[in-house]
């Protein structure tokens, strides 16, 4: 069995999951969200690029001939922006598809740390799961909304909200992005998303700093797209080793 992980960080669990993700037994789990990243980034990515296509043509035609150098500037900026702005959309969309293969990958990454199977585990399971599974995504994105739109308004306080405004806005994204990713395993053992939230928060420096890794990941295009399935490993990994035990006893290695 794997080694002990209970004195790794939070960044340290990443890391793990991103080992995990190459394990044989794992990778089928790991290329379904794989694949539906894929798709969903590629598809979304190639339709904004062709309307800018659009736009730039009808820009040019408008422009006088001295200006049209412009169109050489514009062009990359435009294409940045797109694929940073969009990371931070695409990620919620595509954790929400992807929700029902997160929590199978999540439990066949528990059976490979622990030898224990989830209850309820396998793909009949999962089917009859998937309208809890997406209710339950629905669920964070209600705890989320609110509070993004509290954090997103100290940018228009003046002076000490634009100062403080960033620091809260990375804070909360990580505190987030840990509740995204660990809720898989938690969710798959039925713990109530409230308790859930009690439990990473008794460990909020653990959780935190799983959390700011993964976010700092999240936002850079392209490297977003196997976040995923390696937070997912990893989050699973920090359960295992920080509240499986709470439940099943210690964890034979």
């Amino acid at each position: 069995m794997s080694v002990s992980y209970h004195s790794a960080s939070g960044p340290q669990y990443l890391m793990k999951g991103l080992s995990l993700i190459s394990d044989r037994d794992l990778r089928p789990f790991v290329l379904i969200p794989l694949l539906v990243n894929l798709l969903l980034f590629g598809g979304a990515f190639y339709y904004l690029y062709t309307q800018l296509e659009v736009m730039f043509g009808w820009l040019s035609e408008q422009t006088p001939d001295y200006l049209h150098w412009l169109g050489y500037v514009l062009w990359p900026l435009a294409l940045v922006t797109i694929a940073v702005g969009f990371s931070f959309v695409f990620t919620g969309f595509a954790n929400m598809l992807a929700a029902p293969f997160n929590g199978l990958l999540a439990e066949r990454v528990e059976l490979k740390l622990t030898g224990n199977p989830v209850p309820d585990s396998g793909w009949l399971d999962l089917i009859k799961d998937t309208p809890r599974m997406l209710g339950r995504e629905w669920r964070k994105m209600a705890y989320y909304l609110p509070r993004a739109l509290g954090c997103l308004l100290l940018f228009l306080v003046p002076v000490v909200g634009q100062t403080l405004a960033p620091l809260v806005w990375f804070a909360f994204s990580a505190w987030m992005m840990a509740i995204q990713y660990c809720d898989y395993p938690f969710d798959n053992h039925k713990i109530d998303f409230t308790l859930m939230q009690r439990e990473l928060g008794s460990k909020r420096r653990l959780t935190w700093g799983f959390g700011a890794s993964v976010t700092l990941c999240s936002s850079l295009p392209f490297v977003n797209l196997l976040v995923m399935p390696v937070a997912v490993c990893g989050a699973t990994a920090l359960w295992v080793d920080h509240f499986y035990q709470l439940r099943t006893g210690p964890v034979s290695r």
